[in-house]
């Protein structure tokens, strides 16, 4: 039966029992109860079966405490279920003497209270709920946020100090103020405080409820020290690094880094050994090899000076997670310090399926007193729920400490004076989120992932046994193994449950031909994240050699999604990426697999691109105007099989261009305007000023000091075939950070040529 509403006010009660109407004393007593929270004003929802009740408590968050009936069928189902979506929530067992059964210890340790109905008044039980109701209320709300919110409904200040608009008032003096305030609402400007607040703390000493905060934090994610930024992971990792490295200190760093690392290196000087990622069929970044790691590490032992600190990115953005155990274990006791960036991860700690892949792996108390200094950058706003520029950094001390008072120094350089307060306050939630029910949040996340990926492949054979052709597929093993029983399945008719529970299913094994990546010599070496979906499409085998026919390019079919109001993360040449983070639904991902149906019919139909991308054509009618999707398909695979622009990608970014110096040295010529921009054309055996990022995912092709090359290297080849098809289709231009695009060239900044 579903659950209903009775009364919609001030505390959340559900009740799971049998229906309050009916004979007995326990009947009546129920009825009374329910009456005299409904008179207290309690919004009540009666659930009459355990199932329900157990699925309310899934949905609504809002409840602030549930009374079961222990006689109930399935409570013991029911309750285990609760416990396990959230530790804190107080549970209340009724019971019913006229059909009292036993209770096992391990359930009365689980529960809050026990009630006999009918043996105390009403009043009385409800007294006891609202007592235990609003401490939980209360428990909930972490230090820092409620201290702000306490600060705004007690103190109701008079505002001297920044920021100017004090309170949001100075908003309602004119109508675009007033639109802004009607928009964002009291409670937000009223946050916007100054750091003159001293209730509220400082984030730059750490003090007071923010200092609090950042201790509760690290006890969440079992760190040492955590600290809240509040402008990105960006700013996290430049922290790491300059409260680590000088002018000239060798680093070693994973190629795989975002441009914040290049700015890192520019800010410290720090010289960098770069270790390169593994690219595989599709252009998808992949791990480090495990010899490639240990060799470059070993090569630092025969110079004078050993790395100072060694940087890998954990998730790649396509979700690939190295096992942070085995990579330890092979560089721990030559590197000191390893910084791992997991802007891209942040949940990993609280779901079992990633053990021992990410950075503070297992229990800090168990983690060896010899061992690396660990610091781990996570960007809270991209797969957990803080506002945007949110960011932690964790740092679990061991070798090479850096005190809190050193570390603060660099903290403070990259932070702002003037913080909003509101960033600070999601990024505390973010971690009660986790700590209230982090191992159901990120199961759900999986679990809609799973079935996302397992429909898009059943789709798939469903077309094909139909005799209707082609469809995607999703980045993934095609047979899945059970660990345990040795079971194999086909990708879609693998157990559910398998899939969200068995870290194996997502084991990048050598040899595998799914995944591509090769050197892979070590098993367990990396798994792939399952809700860091990539939808695969039609046109590159996996032996690296692209179809003959049929291809469609991933940039079409975001397009194509774009217009429909489905927006992407990523896209690359043949894949298109999609992050099922904690606040994806069924529904939403079932719109998504029901739009790549309809894809398929227009492109087999041929529609015309009028139709299905209409701003495209409004944009540029003379090139698009009388074309359909097929037909736009079928010239750009035929573009990038000509100028073989993935077999490029995948060459550029297996090696290293020649560094003739390091990136600050490079960034002190552009300063001082001893560069000249040229064109691409024009580059051959220069050396760049700035990088050069394709975005996404932002990962540098060239890094400033570092020579292009020639011809005879892939770099000026990979990036001719980029502005060649730039040319060619307008409206899908590539988007490249340090490239800038006149009349369909490419120009960038090199330095000048010296005389001599």
């Amino acid at each position: 039966m579903k659950a209903r509403t009775v009364q919609a006010t001030s505390l959340n009660v559900l009740i799971i029992a049998q229906r309050p109407k009916g004979s007995g004393v326990a009947r009546q007593a129920l009825w009374d109860l329910m009456e005299e929270l409904l008179m207290r004003d309690y919004r009540v929802v009666y659930s009459t079966s355990a199932p329900d009740g157990q699925a309310e408590v899934a949905a609504d968050a809002s409840l602030d405490i549930v009374l079961l009936e222990w006689e109930l069928p399935d409570s013991n189902v029911a309750l285990e279920a609760i416990r396990k979506r959230n530790p804190m929530l107080p549970i209340f067992l009724l019971r019913d003497r006229e059909n009292d059964t036993d209770v096992p210890v391990a359930v009365m340790e689980t529960i809050d209270e026990m009630v006999y109905l009918g043996e105390d008044t009403a009043p009385f039980i409800a007294g006891r709920i609202e007592v235990v109701a609003q401490r939980y209320a209360e428990k909930v709300v972490p230090v820092f946020f409620k201290a702000l919110m306490d600060f705004n409904d007690n103190v109701h200040e008079y505002s001297w100090h920044t920021p100017g608009h004090t309170g949001g008032t100075a908003f309602l003096k004119s109508a675009a103020g007033l639109a802004f305030y009607d928009y964002f609402g009291e409670n937000l400007l009223r946050s916007d405080l100054s750091i003159s607040v001293d209730e509220l703390g400082s984030l730059l000493d750490h003090s007071g409820p923010i200092g609090a905060s950042e201790h509760y934090i690290s006890q969440v994610f079992d760190s040492d020290r955590s600290y809240t930024v509040t402008n990105g992971t960006s700013t996290s990792n430049r922290v790491v690094y300059c409260a680590t490295l000088i002018d000239g200190d060798p680093v070693l760093v994973d190629r795989n880094c975002h441009k914040s690392m290049e700015q890192a290196l520019t800010l410290t000087g720090a010289v960098p050994t770069y270790l390169m990622p593994l690219r595989n069929h599709l252009g998808l970044i992949g791990p480090i090899p495990p010899k490639h790691l240990k060799a470059a590490v070993a090569g630092a032992k025969k110079g004078t000076d050993q790395f100072a600190l060694c940087s890998i990115t954990n998730s790649t953005y396509d979700g690939i997670c190295c096992n942070v155990r085995k990579v330890i274990a092979r560089i721990g006791g030559d590197v000191d310090r390893i910084h791992f960036d997991e802007a891209w991860y942040g949940y990993a700690r609280f779901n079992p399926l990633y053990r021992d892949h990410f950075a503070l792996y297992g229990d800090s108390n168990d983690y060896p007193a010899d061992a690396p200094t660990l610091f781990t950058t996570q960007s809270t706003h991209k797969l957990l729920a803080a506002l945007s520029q949110a960011s932690y950094i964790h740092v679990r001390e061991r070798r090479s400490p850096i005190s809190h008072d050193r570390f603060n120094e660099s903290f403070m350089m990259h932070a702002s004076t003037s913080p909003l307060y509101t960033i600070i306050a999601s990024n505390e939630i973010s971690a009660a989120m986790m700590d209230e029910a982090g191992e159901h949040l990120t199961c759900e996340a999986i679990r809609e992932a799973c079935e996302f990926r397992q429909a898009v492949w059943s789709a798939r054979r469903e077309l094909e046994e139909a005799g209707e052709g082609w469809f995607f597929t999703t980045f993934n093993a095609d047979i899945v193994t059970d660990s345990e029983t040795g079971a194999t399945y086909d990708f879609p008719d693998t157990p559910l449950e398998l899939l969200v529970t068995d870290q194996s299913c997502w084991t990048l094994r050598p040899g595998e031909k799914w995944h591509g990546y090769r050197d892979l010599s070590t098993d367990d070496w990396a798994i792939l994240d399952p809700i860091k979906v990539n939808i695969v499409t039609p046109g590159m085998n996996v032996d690296g050699t692209m179809s003959k026919s049929g291809g469609i390019p991933a940039m079409l079919l975001s397009s194509y999604l774009d217009a429909k109001g489905i927006i992407c993360e990523k896209t690359a040449d043949f894949s298109v990426l999609f992050l099922f983070s904690i606040g994806v639904t069924n529904g939403k991902w079932a719109t998504l697999l029901s739009t790549l149906l309809a894809f398929k019919r227009d492109y087999d139909a041929n529609t015309m691109l009028s139709e299905v991308i209409p701003e495209l054509v409004e944009a540029y009618p003379e090139r698009y105007e009388h074309r359909g999707l097929r037909d736009l398909a079928d010239e750009m695979f035929d573009q990038m099989k000509t100028t073989k622009q993935t077999d490029l990608l995948r060459e550029a970014f297996s090696q290293l261009p020649k560094a003739e110096m390091t990136p600050r040295r490079a960034y002190t010529r552009l300063v001082h305007d001893k560069v000249e921009q040229i064109k691409l054309d024009d580059s051959a055996g220069r050396i760049l000023a700035t990088g050069i990022v394709p975005y996404p995912p932002g990962i540098p092709l060239l890094m400033p000091g570092e020579n292009i090359g020639t011809t005879k290297e892939p770099f000026i080849d990979y990036l001719s075939a980029l502005q060649s098809f730039d040319r060619k289709f307008p409206g899908f231009e590539h988007d490249i950070h340090g490239v800038e695009t006149k009349d369909g060239d490419y120009y960038f900044y090199v330095l000048k040529e010296e005389a001599g």
